[in-house]
């Protein structure tokens, strides 16, 4: 049986062009959009949803192409751009009812938030976005040596064809693999949980494959057209990341400020997974953010 949040009730929702989501929801009071990472789904939440869900409506998806979610054919560079994936979330959130809501993501789920909050600041009243940097700026900084960490990155690159082939043939060793190295503890992430994922992840390779082709392509040009024309982040937003810099040479909280006016930044001793390996920090940093007002960025509603 595949594993659930307890005390959640899950839907699947339409969101556009045939597509559903997978969505757990939870709790009552203020709405709270938790994304996943890769190679998760929204069961790395259920630690931090069960404890926000005691004062918050939270709603925990699967993104597009990921988990029980509708995985449409990659026929345009737009079918898994961020900015389509993040009209998903922002059409979710109000077949629920909920017109105006917070929105946190991991990893893959997190570039979808920025993006969810560039393109619908009318929807997201507080942004958090958990161990990754926006699409552009991780280009622009991995180079040399060092950017062999991240070689899945220009795998999932490449055209469409040999990449789909290489990990389908040995699917489980290629997800299990950044379930192992990315954890500061693989024990957080129990047997049950571990063969949820890889499991989801065996059944979604084009998808996924396709999630990151797009962030080498049209995400990169959203971003760059974006940051040309001086748009930003105007809700309060937290980031919470590895301190990927010392490694990689950059200062990740100025990448971050550059598009985020109103940033805390917090820089972490975790693993990657850290809603799983520290779910009480992140639930407090959520908490905290919940409770800034906006600022001259943005408007009172």
């Amino acid at each position: 049986m595949t594993p659930v949040i307890p005390g959640f009730t899950y839907h699947e929702i339409p969101v556009a062009g045939g597509v559903s989501l997978h969505t757990a929801v939870g709790g009552s009071g203020s709405p709270v959009v938790l994304l996943h990472g890769f190679p998760q789904t929204h069961l790395m939440w259920r630690h931090v949803a069960a404890d926000l869900a005691d004062s918050h409506t939270v709603i925990c998806p699967d993104l597009r192409g990921y988990g029980a979610s509708g995985k449409p054919a990659e026929t345009g560079p737009d079918v898994y751009a961020k900015r389509t994936m993040a009209a998903d979330v922002v059409t979710l959130a109000r077949a629920l009812g909920h017109d105006r809501f917070a929105l946190a993501g991991h990893d893959r789920g997190a570039l979808v938030a920025f993006r969810a909050g560039l393109d619908h600041p009318e929807a997201i009243t507080h942004l958090a976005c958990l161990d990754v940097l926006p699409t552009l700026d991780m280009w622009e900084v991995m180079h040399g040596r060092t950017a062999a960490i991240g070689f899945h990155l220009y795998l999932m690159a490449q055209p469409p064809g040999l990449p789909e082939q290489m990990i389908t043939a040995s699917a489980d060793a290629f997800f299990g693999h950044f379930l192992d190295i990315w954890a500061g503890d693989p024990g957080v992430v129990p047997p049950e949980i571990r063969t949820a994922y890889l499991d989801a992840c065996r059944a979604a390779v084009p998808s996924i494959v396709a999630d990151y082709r797009a962030s080498a392509g049209v995400d990169a040009e959203h971003d760059h057209a974006d940051r040309d024309a001086g748009n930003r982040l105007r809700m309060p937003v937290t980031v919470l990341q590895q301190d990927w810099g010392a490694a990689l040479g950059f200062d990740a909280a100025a990448l971050w400020g550059a598009w985020a006016p109103d940033l805390r930044h917090v820089t972490v001793t975790t693993g990657h997974f850290m809603a799983e390996e520290s779910p009480a920090d992140v639930t407090k940093a959520l908490r905290d953010l919940l409770t800034r007002r906006p600022g001259p960025h943005r408007p009172e509603p």
